[in-house]
């Protein structure tokens, strides 16, 4: 699945230093057996996901836990209280290997769309720990990787059918 979590318009700052480190701290211990988070990128305003479900139960549980333990964190950070996420999440199937590919490049590139520029890879979210890079990137995360490993062939395997992630490409429209 592609989940997409926008935040409300009082809030533009997920990426900021004061922010992103609870952010990827509470993905990073949102997965279970059930649902697992396998990619992400944050931008100011939204959080992009790649997740994997057993049911559409364990998907909506999932992300609704993970709504709310991403706003106390996000709360907690920036000192303020109330509604953090704007309505509900959307969220896409991604039934073939092509639509995992790019569905991939778009989140882990989704930067690129909103004018951030400098990095090589986006440092605000899991693509330091991507390894479907072409070409082949060197290892530079810091500390453990904030995003379970994939269960399912579409997610593991299958999405190389179509190539790996060209690190210097742009994603298209979603």
């Amino acid at each position: 699945m592609h989940v997409t979590l926008r935040a409300v318009t009082a809030i533009r700052c997920l990426r900021c230093d004061r922010v992103f480190p609870s952010v990827r701290r509470a993905l990073a211990v949102s997965s279970h057996a059930d649902f697992r988070i396998v990619e992400f990128s944050v931008q100011d305003d939204h959080v992009h996901l790649i997740a994997e479900a057993e049911h559409t139960r364990a998907l909506a549980s999932g992300v609704r836990g993970l709504a709310i333990r991403l706003a106390h964190a996000i709360n907690r950070a920036l000192g303020r209280r109330g509604r953090v996420w704007d309505d509900r999440y959307h969220a896409r199937a991604l039934a073939t290997p092509r639509e995992v590919h790019n569905a991939l490049a778009y989140v882990l590139l989704n930067f690129r769309r909103h004018g951030h520029t400098g990095a090589d890879i986006d440092p605000c979210s899991s693509a330091p720990w991507f390894a479907g890079w072409r070409p082949p990137r060197s290892a530079d995360q810091s500390g453990p990787r904030p995003v379970a490993v994939a269960h399912t062939w579409l997610a593991r395997i299958g999405w190389q059918r179509h190539g790996l992630i060209v690190a210097d490409g742009r994603p298209k429209r979603g």
